[in-house]
């Protein structure tokens, strides 16, 4: 068990100290944290002493030996070790099954900045629902010419099965998990959207468990919003989509099985919810109604949170070579008899070339500014954007429009000269497939590194729940780049996450 947090001793305080290198470095545990970056941190900001949210925390590292601290990050390790808390990294020669990397050290929001991000995490995800809504009947945005015709057509993850059809409530995006960041000034950005299967939340979950036995003492001193209400708002909000009226509704997760990089969260969710977790060889449709096999016989099923991917869902309608799937599922959901969280089709929303549309889609949906903007992007399908990139490699990041996870992703900073020869190549052959983005200065946070306290590169995933009304999980998953320098902060790239603190 990780040892007991203890009350903050005096000790004195950390002090800059002059260097060679004209960066301005501190006393340990922070000798190694350099500030004068480029970058925003999350400690300190731009000046030389902690924010005022931050300082108990940094008062505590200071307390703390590096012997001390180290044992505390072994015996976080152990836990996640011991509840087999895991991801898996398709192709990795190695080993696939890894033991998610965690920091110690929270990253800490106060109460001011997360009212702001709520806002406008509500504002996005209500118009991007509208959106939705709108694209698979009226199309009204499209006709009305704020959103081109060609892009949507040529988006691979719009699917066109689902047009007329009206999920259960019109709620197409049940579980969001947008993408933030803070560049060199400090300002929150939405950085994309993930609305088809967002992953993570366990990883949120799992985090404050072990954060809570580490520092015990000072996670109560600094009043932190309760995040463990999660499972239950997720269940309340998947049962209120549910298409019969009966008052006890049988919501089920459907798993691709044991081989996915995140079945680890599939069985911690269905666990925590208190609903079975199935595979699509459980369920069957029988007259346009899914059914559950039980050991009791069949049993209806009116709320399916899906963890497969829209192709694999049903055979009969998209990939016939699915065996994760349900046949027969398309035809009961567009009938109405079952709900699916989240909704089909939704890949079309957090396309990273539509992304840049969103702001629109919220003045002409919802007429309100955008409470928190985009990050400048240039679309390779558009000539004269296409021509910047390509000049311009070196000095940019490069996405494929319809990929996650950090694949298909060029930094061009970091990349060899081959690198970026073969991403001018997928551009000039296929250009709407590409977007690109300036290098962004992401804010770094202190992690603990090999006895150290070091900054490194953020981002911030906060979970958002959309049914009969919205709920966002004060906090998130704090996504953190553990190699020194790297830019990318996703799992299957190297990177680690830690827990979130919002105070009251």
């Amino acid at each position: 068990m990780p040892p007991a947090d203890s009350a903050p001793t005096s000790s004195p305080a950390t002090t800059p100290s002059p260097s060679a290198d004209g960066l301005v470095h501190l006393q340990p545990p922070f000798d190694r944290y350099t500030l004068g970056t480029p970058f925003f941190d999350e400690l300190f900001g731009k000046g030389q002493e902690p924010f005022p949210h931050y300082q108990p925390i940094h008062q505590r590292l200071t307390d703390l030996s590096a012997d001390e601290l180290n044992t505390r990050q072994q015996a976080a390790d152990l836990a996640f070790l011991n509840q087999g808390i895991t991801f898996t990294v398709y192709g990795d020669s190695q080993a696939t099954e890894k033991i998610f990397p965690y920091d110690i050290v929270p990253r800490v929001i106060p109460a001011d900045q997360w009212a702001t991000l709520e806002k406008g995490l509500e504002q996005r995800i209500t118009a991007l629902n509208l959106f939705l809504k709108d694209l698979y009947t009226d199309a009204r945005i499209v006709s009305e010419g704020i959103v081109p015709l060609d892009l949507i057509m040529s988006c691979k993850h719009y699917r066109r099965e689902m047009r007329g059809l009206r999920p259960p409530r019109d709620v197409f995006i049940v579980i969001a998990g947008s993408d933030l960041i803070r560049d060199d000034s400090g300002q929150y950005f939405v950085l994309e959207d993930n609305l088809r299967v967002p992953s993570g939340v366990s990883y949120m979950l799992a985090n404050r468990e072990v954060m809570k036995r580490t520092l015990p003492m000072l996670f109560s001193r600094l009043s932190v919003r309760p995040i463990d209400h999660y499972p239950q708002a997720m269940l309340r909000t998947l049962a209120s989509l549910s298409p019969t009226q009966h008052g006890d509704p049988n919501v089920v997760v459907l798993t691709p099985g044991v081989y996915n990089s995140a079945y680890f969260e599939h069985t911690f969710l269905a666990r925590q919810m208190g609903v079975e977790l199935v595979e699509g060889r459980d369920l069957l449709v029988h007259n346009d109604v899914v059914y559950q096999r039980t050991t009791a016989g069949l049993k209806r099923v009116d709320v399916i949170y899906r963890r497969i991917d829209d192709a694999f869902l049903d055979p009969l309608t998209f990939r016939p070579d699915s065996m994760l799937g349900v046949p027969g599922l398309f035809n009961a959901y567009r009938a109405g008899s079952v709900a699916l969280a989240n909704a089909i089709g939704n890949g079309v929303a957090d396309d990273k070339a539509v992304y840049c549309y969103v702001p629109d889609m919220i003045k002409f949906y919802l007429d309100e500014d955008p409470i928190l903007p985009n990050i400048e992007t240039y679309q390779c399908r558009r000539p004269a954007d296409k021509q910047h990139v390509l000049e311009n490699l070196d000095k940019l990041v490069v996405k494929a429009v319809g990929e996650a996870g950090g694949y298909g992703m060029l930094v061009g900073p970091h990349a060899s000269k081959a690198e970026r020869d073969a991403f001018a190549d997928a551009i000039k052959d296929d250009p709407a497939n590409y977007i690109a983005q300036p290098t962004l200065k992401l804010s770094t946070a202190p992690c603990l590194i090999d006895g150290k306290v070091e900054p490194r590169h953020i981002d911030l995933r906060p979970y958002i729940l959309y049914g009969e009304k919205c709920t966002i999980i004060p906090g998130g998953l704090t996504r953190v780049a553990l190699k020194k320098g790297s830019l990318v902060v996703n799992s299957s790239q190297g990177g680690g996450s830690k827990d979130t603190w919002v105070l009251y």
